[in-house]
Parts: structure tokens; sequence; C-alpha cells
């Protein structure tokens, strides 16, 4: 084959790697985002927190402010405005004011003092406790015991689970303490009947019938119907389990009335002693924006108080000469173009995470109005086309970012759902079928609870017409429980 040499023309996008920087603050979570902040800030000299009661130094820094404040919220119902056309220029002037370039240099989008009266400000206080097995050794050091006993004791401790149950068979503990001592079984039984009186109530318990027992073997004599909850625990708590209520009835030889009190005393009972002590910690969502009603529009605004408020070093930044090779001058102009691109990369964040969060309070503003029932299907196409964006970036956008309304605290991605047609020719989302389903179940006869063929029937009525498998499907996913275990004596 003969070599030769040909011209071509042809056209590649690339990604340079500012526009990787914007991707990946994209799709950073809000904590995420303050932590890349704050490594920012400590490599990059260039780089100040600025405060936001700080009152302007220079007439074009005031000029910003007011253009963020106009920026900073924006009402749903109004067209959304078109794309930023200016763009980044490839050698930036090093000794020039950023302002003269770009209308940046604070990272905040609305004014103090506009946050919506129902806002409710939290604030994260980490508690540091122990565990339940620290809860019962600690019981344990106040406990007078022989050494024998106090072995014992600490090898029954170990094997409590989580919820306060010894699924370890006293047989077994016997044969592992024989390594290093010899003890009876009756010894055993009686160490362990020492620590069932531990606080929680129930623990070291090795069944849910002993766990339940323990815990009535605590109320006072005279309880009403203490009795025949002891007899409904040991002998028929089986059919307490599988709402064989007829069964209860017959067996106890008790009238519906007395049945019902007896089964909502042992109701009040915990089936989990230790759960209190789980050392899980709540985790509070930062919300990204927030939503709400002003003069009858819906109105989205940024979480200005979610990340820190930045501008680049005027200080730092005038040392910067802009013919000198030098490598200290070299090394602040590299710091000053990856700061001025920083600032430009997390106000193009704020900008498409505003125009998203727009985008979807117009499309679902029934929502916003009526509730879950009114919620309209989406998917992420519509909203990219909407806002002349890719899908991949409207993914990034709505993941793990946080929507903050008077509804409560939604991810941006709960307001995408699959659809159902309806007869009308119309169309339904799975979150308003959800809704229809729980709002069903809550206005359910709890004597003969509705089966899922049954709700099935009545969307079929109001003209969504679904199948039985759907329908568990969602039930479940709303972790409601079937028929037979919502079914109740009254």
């Amino acid at each position: 084959m003969k070599q030769s040499i040909q011209l071509r023309l042809g056209q590649q996008l690339t990604m340079t790697p500012q526009l990787q920087q914007a991707i990946r603050l994209l799709q950073l979570s809000t904590l995420e985002l303050q932590t890349e902040i704050q490594n920012t800030l400590e490599s990059n000299p260039m780089l100040e927190q600025g405060e936001e009661a700080e009152a302007p130094e220079s007439r074009e820094h005031g000029e910003m402010i007011d253009r963020s404040r106009e920026t900073g919220a924006m009402d749903a119902e109004t067209t959304l405005a078109g794309d930023r056309t200016d763009t980044i220029p490839d050698d930036l002037p090093v000794d020039s004011n950023w302002d003269d370039v770009f209308d940046t240099g604070a990272t905040s989008y609305s004014a103090p003092g506009t946050e919506s009266d129902w806002r409710d400000n939290y604030e994260t206080i980490t508690v540091s406790r122990g565990d339940l097995h620290d809860h019962l050794y600690w019981q344990l050091d106040m406990t007078n015991l022989s050494e024998t006993d106090r072995i014992i004791a600490t090898t029954l401790i170990d094997a409590i689970d989580e919820d306060g149950y010894l699924p370890q068979d006293l047989a077994e503990t016997r044969h592992n303490l024989a390594i290093e001592l010899e003890v009876e079984q009756d010894e055993i039984d009686a160490v362990l009947h020492r620590i069932q009186q531990f606080d929680p109530v129930g623990v070291g318990a090795r069944n849910l019938g002993e766990c339940l027992g323990l815990q009535l073997a605590q109320f006072d004599p005279g309880t009403p119907w203490l009795k025949e909850a002891g007899i409904l625990i040991r002998e028929h708590l089986n059919l307490l389990g599988n709402h064989d209520y007829n069964g209860l009835l017959r067996r106890m030889r008790l009238a519906k009335d007395d049945l019902q009190h007896v089964i909502h005393l042992i109701q009040s009972l915990n089936p989990r002693p230790g759960s209190r002590f789980s050392a899980t910690e709540a985790e509070y969502i930062v919300p990204d924006v927030y939503v709400s009603k002003v003069e009858g529009k819906w109105r989205v605004e940024l979480n200005t108080e979610s990340v820190p408020k930045l501008r680049i070093n005027s200080f730092y930044a005038n040392m910067v000469k802009r013919a000198n090779t030098s490598k200290d001058n070299t090394y602040l102009k590299n710091n000053l173009q990856e700061a001025r691109w920083f600032l430009k990369s997390l106000q193009s964040r704020h900008e498409t995470l505003l125009k998203v969060a727009n985008s979807i309070v117009a499309r679902q503003r029934a929502f916003f109005d009526y509730g879950e029932e009114a919620m309209k299907p989406m998917v992420l196409r519509s909203i990219a086309e909407e806002v002349s964006m890719h899908e991949s970036t409207i993914s990034r956008v709505t993941t793990r970012k946080y929507m903050h309304t008077p509804r409560g605290i939604y991810e941006f991605k709960y307001f995408f759902s699959s659809h159902v047609s309806t007869e009308a020719g119309g169309e339904c989302s799975a979150t308003a079928i959800r809704a229809i389903i729980k709002k069903l179940v809550a206005a359910e006869n709890p004597v003969k609870p509705l089966s899922d063929s049954k709700m099935a029937s009545l969307l079929a009525e109001q003209g969504i017409r679904v199948a039985r498998r759907t329908i568990a499907k969602y039930r479940e996913s709303l972790s409601i429980a079937p028929s037979n275990e919502r079914k109740r004596l009254t």
C-alpha cells in the first residue's frame, strides 16, 4: 500500500480542564462543595472568604452586588432567560481587576434579609453517646457479683445483639466458658436472670415472647388486663402475629372489646428494647434552594448560607506584574488564573442549579398547590429541552440536590417519575398513584382492609388502569403491609 500525505478538515469536542472543573463542581452535593471550597481556600492564596455584611470597597464591587441581588431569585412562572453568551478568553490580563472582565467576585445571589419567614434554621449538634453494650457494661460495673459471675455476665453481654436479644444458646455459652472456667448451667441461668433486670427492660431475652413477658413483669400487679396479656403472650402469640383475631376470641374466651384492651396493652410494649441505643445519628439535609409563594407566584432562590462567600484577594492580585517572568510572579499569576476559573465555575453551578429548579417548579406547580396527588409525570428530557442542556447535565444537577418547600424537603429527582396512561387519554405519574394508594389505605376499614386487587379496581373507577402487581410494588415502596397484616380487631 503506497503511503501518501493527505490534508483533512475535521471537528472534535475536547474537554478543557476548566470545563472538567465546572462539571465536577456541578455534581457535588452541598456538603461536598463546602469541603471543596475549603480545600481550595487553603491551597490558593488568591482566594479569600468575604463577609456578607462587609461594605463594598469600590463602585465596581457595589455594582456587582446589585447585579447579584437582581439575579438571586426568580419567579418560576416567568420565562427563563437565555443562556449567557459571554466566553472566557484564553489569556486573561493578569494585572487587571476581575470585575473589569466578569461581574463576579462573590458567590452570593440574594440580598440579606430576603429569606422567607417560614424557613426554619436548624443547628446540627452531634452528641456522643454509648451503644447498648456500653450501657449494659456500666450497669454491670455497679452490680455486686463474684469474679466468676462477672466473667459469665461479660460473655452474655457480648452475645446480645443490637435489638437487645440473646440469640446464642446457653449451652453454647457454657461450652465457650469451659475454656476458662468450669461452671454449671444453673449458674449461667442465674446470671442471665440478673442481666434481664438491667435497663432497658426486656434486654437479654431469647425470643419475642420472653422479651414481652419481661416487660409485663415490670407493670404494677393491679394493671387491668395484665393477667390476660401474659396468657396471650405465653400461649397465643403466633395467633396475634397472624392477626387471627377470631382464633384469639375462641382461645382466650374474651369479649371483642376485652380482647382489644389486652392487645392495646401488648402493643404498648417495645419488641426491640435495644433499638433506642442505636449508634446511628440523625443526618440533617442542607437544602440547595428555597421555594416559597410570594404574591400568588412560586418563587425559587438559592440557599446563600450553604456555601462561603468567595472573592479575589485584591492585595495579592495587585502584586502580579504583566511582563515579569520570575518564579514568584509566575506562581501568583497561575493561582490568580485558577482562582478566577474557580469563581466562574462556581457561578455557573449556581446559575444552572437555579435555572433547573425554576423549570421543575414551573412544571410541578400543581404539586406545590395541591400535594402529591397532583404530581405530573416528568422525565429528564423535558427539563433538558426547556433549559437547552444535555440530559447528563440535568442528571448531575438533580442528584443529591435538595429543595426546601412549604411541603417539606425533597430531592430534585423526586419530581421525576414514570407515568400511567388514563382512560381519558391523559397521563398520571407514579408519585400521584402512590399518594392515592396511601390515601385509600388511610381511609380503609381496619376490620376489612383493602386488597391490592380492590385498590386496582378503585383506581380503575377513577380512570387509572393499574395492574395488581404494580399496586403491590407501589405499596411495598411505601412500606405498607399487605391487607392480611393490616387487619385490626376494630
